[in-house]
């Protein structure tokens, strides 16, 4: 009988222990205060525009580097037999930065190489900055991500110890390092933000760096092209 009380209660402080030791990543968030969960709204708002942003640039990005592998062997013949016309049109059906910058040059045929080499540079800046259209706002995000975490729990500290201040000293341990690590949940979401967006950031640097390189290849070409001897 005294064993089967002593199993029921020591089955009771168990389960009790395991309860207060649970805690969902919701509760976590919202058990800090309006402070920290405005903070972590902003922060999940910020994440929803980097996935946006990155999704976005990055079929953009992929879009823009298909070209047809024989887009310049055309060009090369439409030029060379004076078939200025079929370049053009060429160039307008295959619709990439390469193409229009391709198009660019065509279209100033006659005129000094010097002269198409401006155009052409001119339109390839035009086209760079239409595939960093909002690149940017990944870099922002990268940066101001882990400071708003931070800010978070700077807030969440004062807090703490403003609550351990009004109490004189005779604040409960328990509440205190309740409010410190809701703090710090803050500055995980932030860094968290902070690294997705970066990584993001930095992919489609490389990606759009490739469409800048396979542009300069082709202006080069295309250069070539005109200067050979007639």
């Amino acid at each position: 009988m005294i064993y089967t009380i002593l199993q029921e209660v020591s089955s009771e402080q168990a389960e009790g222990v395991s309860e207060e030791k649970t805690l969902s990543v919701i509760d976590l968030i919202f058990s800090g205060g309006a402070g920290g969960t405005i903070i972590i709204a902003i922060l999940a708002v910020l994440l929803f525009v980097a996935f946006y942003i990155y999704f976005e640039r990055l079929f953009a990005i992929k879009a823009a580097s298909k070209t047809d592998k024989d887009f310049m062997n055309k060009i090369k013949d439409n030029v060379t037999n004076g078939n200025i016309e079929a370049a053009k049109m060429h160039c307008a059906q295959e619709n990439s930065p390469v193409a229009r910058l391709t198009a660019k040059g065509i279209s100033r045929i006659g005129t000094p190489l010097e002269d198409i080499n401006t155009a052409i540079e001119n339109a390839g800046r035009l086209e760079v900055y239409k595939l960093e259209k909002n690149v940017s706002v990944l870099a922002t995000i990268a940066g101001a991500a882990p400071m708003i975490g931070f800010l978070g729990t700077v807030i969440g500290m004062v807090l703490a110890f403003y609550e351990l201040a009004t109490s004189s000293g005779q604040a409960e341990m328990g509440s205190l390092a309740e409010g410190i690590y809701t703090a710090m949940t803050t500055t995980v979401a932030g860094l968290i933000v902070g690294i997705i967006a970066y990584i993001a950031y930095n992919h489609l640097v490389v990606k759009t760096d490739k469409v800048v390189h396979q542009m300069e290849a082709t202006a080069v070409d295309f250069l070539d092209l005109l200067n050979e001897p007639t």
